[in-house]
């Protein structure tokens, strides 16, 4: 049933504030005005072998202006909540467009938008997390870990959630109004096993991942998870891994499970496809792209069946929204299509000044400030692999696979600042031969450049196999911000992949 905004949200001044904000941001000479107010909650609980071992809540709320004045932008935030003090906030963006001025070395001009005047979203969850009582909360977590501790070869179990309720006023001069709200949440439970007499230890947590639903999803009533399966499976793999042997190094062909493939998806194909990262304007936390402009519509990213789309309206996607911080309808887009770099992820500014070379002239809404006192940036939409309408499933790939590895599961990462060179290793992995699954493996990673690497990809699942990945936390920018956002991927086929034994690569 689609939910209401939040009562205490609604009764703050909103129109108020924001009509004092955009007329004097008007009065003083701005071509463009938004304004944005948001109230962002926040809880954290961890336990530590089914007993509460910290808890936090946190509330941000506060009001933005962010102004076009004489081509050049400025921005300027507050917490005071009056009139006076929004009418100020548009005084100091302003002021600090001309101090930038100078210093600015084109002219910022917006993709056209249409007005959306007083539209509401709210995301898709049956049950807010912040009406169920923290006691309910910790009852069900310790509960879950009792249900690991209890099994053979677990030490110990970690386990965390984290819970976000966020609600979004948007105000510009063009007349776009709406009022937004999200709920996202991510509950984990991570398993020790310790082998004494070598003197190591091994994890294993379950593969649920972040996402915007409600309480539903963490008590698995919505039958997305279910959790008594995952539970009851983390003794037995961190027993098996214990035991794995270690794998040897050399060329093989993997069948990826989505619950991995999402972050490699993130790293080389998310990150390399935002535009601003493409020209050379953002280099934060990432670096810049191999995957310029310039070779728009000729890159070939990988093989004839690669089909990535960009995507604002995802069901549940992390990085979901009805209009993006600019007032931008959100949207879903081809990043690549039949193996080839056919888009990117924009704003207003970047569609309107690239759009001749882009074949586009409307930004697909991509900015996002992850707080009322941070400017938006161009940041990631929910970035996809498609499955194939009648593809396999997974055990479909794996018989097409005889001497290789299954892999699941997201663990370590690394990626150069041009998002070409890449390394990843896996919660697990399973040896294939044969077309058959043989157990466990450890202190493996597969390495690859990234168009060698989805140009290997030979076959992808069906819908069946396609899941949703992602992470509450995607940096960018400086000062940095942190972005939640959401992969789906089926399972996918690759042929002859460099893996490493990370064991021997650690000891040289």
């Amino acid at each position: 049933m689609p939910q209401d905004i939040d009562e205490a949200f609604l009764a703050l001044p909103l129109r108020p504030l924001a009509d004092a904000a955009l007329q004097r941001a008007r009065d003083l000479g701005a071509e463009h005005a938004a304004f944005r107010l948001e109230r962002i909650r926040s809880q954290h609980l961890t336990l530590r072998d089914a007993r509460l071992e910290g808890s936090s809540d946190g509330e941000v709320v506060g009001l933005s202006v962010r102004v076009l004045h004489q081509g050049t932008w400025g921005f300027a935030a507050g917490v005071e909540l009056t009139a006076e003090a929004a009418a100020r906030v548009a005084e100091e963006a302003v002021a600090l467009a001309g101090i930038a001025r100078p210093l600015a070395r084109t002219r910022v001009e917006l993709a056209d938008e249409p007005v959306h005047a007083d539209v509401t979203w709210v995301s898709e969850y049956a049950v807010n997390p912040f009406e169920v009582p923290d006691a309910d909360k910790v009852a069900l977590l310790a509960d879950y870990s009792a249900r690991v501790l209890g099994q053979d070869a677990v030490e110990h179990v970690s386990a965390r959630l984290s819970q976000v309720l966020e609600c979004t006023f948007y105000a510009d001069t063009a007349g776009t109004v709406t009022t937004q709200q999200r709920v996202r949440l991510e509950p984990e439970l991570e398993a020790v096993a310790v082998d004494a007499e070598a003197g190591t230890f091994e994890t294993m947590r379950t593969l649920a991942a972040p996402v915007a639903r409600g309480w539903e999803y963490v008590t698995g009533e919505d039958g997305t998870v279910g959790w008594a399966a995952s539970l009851d499976e983390l003794g037995p793999l961190l027993a098996e891994r214990l035991a794995a042997p270690s794998f040897e190094a050399g060329r093989y062909d993997l069948v990826i499970d989505p619950t991995n493939l999402w972050l490699t998806i993130h790293e080389s194909v998310g990150h390399a496809t935002e535009l601003d990262r493409a020209l050379g304007y953002e280099a934060n936390y990432a670096g810049t792209s191999f995957a310029t402009l310039d070779r728009l519509g000729t890159l070939e990213y990988g093989s004839g069946v690669m089909h990535v789309t960009g995507d604002r309206t995802t069901p549940h996607g992390l990085a979901s929204v009805g209009y993006d911080h600019e007032g931008v309808a959100a949207q879903s887009w081809d990043i690549v299509r039949d193996g080839v770099l056919v888009g990117y992820q924009l704003d207003r500014a970047m569609a309107h000044a690239n759009a001749d070379a882009l074949g586009v002239t409307r930004s697909n809404g991509c900015a996002f400030a992850d707080s009322p006192g941070h400017v938006p940036v161009q940041r990631m939409a929910n970035v996809s692999l498609q499955p194939a309408p009648d593809g396999p499933d997974t055990a479909g790939l794996i018989e097409r696979v005889e001497d290789g590895l299954y892999i699941v599961g997201d663990k370590s990462w690394s990626i150069d600042m041009q998002r070409y060179n890449f390394q990843f290793t896996g919660q697990r992995a399973y040896r294939i031969r044969h077309g058959r699954l043989e157990g466990q493996v450890k202190d493996f990673a597969y390495q690859a450049t990234t168009t060698d690497f989805w140009g290997s990809m030979e076959a992808v699942g069906g819908p069946a196999t396609y899941v949703l990945g992602g992470t509450f936390f995607c940096g960018k920018a400086e000062p940095g911000q942190a972005a939640p956002v959401s992969h789906g991927a089926p399972s996918a086929l690759f042929r002859g992949i460099s893996v490493l034994n990370t064991a021997e690569e650690g000891g040289r």
